[in-house]
């Protein structure tokens, strides 16, 4: 009882009670933090981070990549095991960006497992991509949230009218694109491959979390990357679990500008965050139900041109897609 009733009422614990009010906030049962923080405040703090994140994407870049002649040559994708405070997880390093393409669901109306996805289409490994509407955690993965480009095509616009959305993808020369965007300055820009999630973290080599207290909550957690030779890095976090509690944004950012980061932008994470290399796959996603099923997944191939991923949204109006119909 004391140590409830310092938690909740001592001003010494208050960095604690926010830790602990911001890791409900990045669950799907957000309405508890409001028993640690009080509903204004939870309100308040939603909006304070939805704010600070839209910014965060505002700063024009400027990175340019230039590929390294190597005297031997690298394996296209390399997995390193990381560790800090509270978790454990993976850097997987792909050493030609060109080879990276976003991977959609084969069935209109459900989403599809990474793993499935990367046995379906050949692909070597895959992490989770974007964000899609989940009601009640039980989401069928079918509604993406904001936009899908696949293959230099906007495959799904859910930007609800918005003039621009918070990318993070690939143009065709393999050099990542994050930040907020027009679908008209995506176009110009080249982007092949982009699904809408923020925040960006890095942009032109300097991280913009400026501390723990910033980064979110504990969370599982998946970010994508670049290197000045442009390497995509893909940091997964395990987190929810003995062992691996999980990682704020901070944690995040510091492991992509340690790895040689030049830019770096949030994925989704949560229950959803996956790796898979080889058809196996090599975390321990969170989720209660197994790995979820979801709309997008970055995925790398061999003969990337070579793969046919044909729109599944095609003809369909976002508003009328049921996020929470059961999967058949």
């Amino acid at each position: 009882m004391a140590a409830g009733s310092w938690v909740y009422f001592a001003p010494s614990a208050r960095n604690l009670r926010y830790l602990i009010a911001d890791t409900f906030i990045t669950t799907q049962h957000r309405s508890l933090a409001k028993y640690i923080i009080g509903e204004n405040e939870l309100k308040t703090r939603v909006t304070e981070y939805n704010t600070r994140f839209e910014q965060m994407g505002d700063e024009i870049d400027t990175h340019d990549i230039q590929p390294v002649a190597e005297e031997k040559e690298k394996p296209l994708v390399e997995i390193e095991n990381i560790s800090g405070s509270g978790y454990t997880g993976y850097v997987m390093i792909v050493n030609d960006p060109t080879k990276v393409r976003l991977g959609i669901p084969s069935k209109v109306g459900t989403g599809e497992k990474v793993s499935d996805m990367v046995k379906r289409t050949g692909a070597i490994a895959g992490v989770n991509g974007g964000g899609f509407a989940d009601p009640n955690g039980k989401g069928n993965g079918f509604k993406p949230i904001g936009v899908v480009i696949s293959q230099g095509q906007l495959y799904y616009n859910g930007s609800g009218g918005k003039k621009s959305t918070q990318i993070v993808g690939l143009d065709r020369l393999g050099k990542m694109i994050a930040g907020n965007y027009t679908l008209k300055e995506l176009t110009d820009l080249g982007v092949q491959e982009a699904v809408t999630f923020q925040p960006r973290m890095i942009v032109n080599g300097k991280g913009l979390i400026k501390n723990a207290g910033e980064g979110w909550g504990v969370a599982p957690r998946t970010a994508m990357g670049q290197r000045a030779d442009g390497a995509i890095l893909f940091v997964v976090i395990d987190g929810r679990q003995v062992g691996s509690v999980g990682a704020n944004l901070y944690d995040v950012q510091q492991i992509l500008l340690e790895h040689g980061a030049v830019i770096g932008a949030n994925l989704d994470g949560g229950s959803s965050t996956v790796l898979v290399k080889d058809n196996e796959i090599v975390n321990s996603p969170s989720s209660q139900y197994g790995e979820r099923y979801l709309p997008t997944a970055f995925l790398v191939f061999e003969h990337p041109e070579q793969v046919d991923l044909p729109n599944i949204w095609k003809g369909l109006d976002s508003k009328d897609i049921d996020a929470g119909k059961k999967r058949k």
